[in-house]
């Protein structure tokens, strides 16, 4: 795809030169869609970004015309089409749920009334429960929970940011929000509710003194939601932050693990 690459920044830098580049954004968005490319990347342990995928992603937007397409007494009026033979995909899912072209979701996955939008990478066997979102570019790894109203944030923009990482086996709790490129590592655990954006403070309180992480949970981690005070000119008042409360045991069973987890420390999910 190095020809294509080079086509796709040029024109992204440069759109008068996008009439050349349609094959080579089209061809992306195709490799995308097929699982052979992916917006984000793990390589030697570290997280990185696809920039010129997701430049393509954005051109794809403005080479495509609106198109009214229908779903029994559904109707739409968009430029992207929902994706295509899901039966032999091996991946399920429920009326009104919506996978976009150039999403890819590994067999095993199941997609209640949710959404899983351009861009997304979903491995196999995790659930994208009902009103929950995937947004363009989020990576969701194997065997994760995404639960109902979830709201995981696209990073589309700049091609440079990293999109939203959930990495295998972690559970998301009802109403939980993501965005901003914040990364749950392997295992973790959100209770309801919990907003983690790039600049929330993440406090571990498991030990004599609370430690910060910020942008990253760390793997098994069981968090829930908190609040700190902040000054200000009008008073003291309690500003959102998240508390990590305690570790889920490594084990081969990640359900007993997690079932575990929610028991020992009460969590709502």
């Amino acid at each position: 795809m190095s020809e294509h690459r080079k086509l796709i920044d040029r024109a992204y830098e440069d759109l008068s030169l996008l009439p050349e580049a349609v094959e080579a954004v089209e061809e992306t968005i195709a490799a995308l869609d097929a699982g052979r490319l992916r917006a984000a990347e793990k390589r030697a342990g570290e997280w990185s970004v696809n920039e010129w995928v997701k430049r393509a992603i954005i051109l794809f937007f403005r080479i495509r015309e609106l198109e009214v397409s229908r779903a029994g007494v559904f109707e739409y009026n968009d430029k992207i089409p929902t994706k295509r033979n899901l039966a032999d995909a091996g991946v399920r899912v429920v009326p009104p749920g919506t996978i976009r072209y150039g999403a890819f979701c590994e067999p095993g996955v199941v997609v209640m009334p949710g959404y899983v939008n351009i861009g997304a990478y979903v491995g196999a066997g995790s659930m994208i429960d009902t009103w929950a979102t995937v947004g363009s570019c989020a990576q969701i790894g194997r065997d994760v929970h995404i639960s109902g109203g979830v709201g995981i944030g696209g990073v589309l923009e700049p091609p440079s940011a990293r999109p939203v990482i959930v990495e295998d086996g972690a559970f998301i709790g009802s109403r939980c929000i993501l965005v901003e490129g914040v990364v749950v590592e392997e295992g973790a655990v959100l209770g309801a509710t919990t907003t983690i954006t790039a600049s929330t403070p993440i406090y571990d309180v498991t030990g004599s003194e609370p430690v910060e992480h910020r942008g990253r949970v760390p793997a098994r981690s069981v968090v829930i939601p908190g609040t700190r005070p902040r000054e200000f000119p009008a008073g003291t008042y309690q500003l959102p932050c998240a508390l990590i409360i305690g570790r889920r045991s490594e084990s081969t069973d990640r359900k007993t693990s997690l079932n575990e987890a929610l028991r020992v420390f009460e969590v709502q999910v």
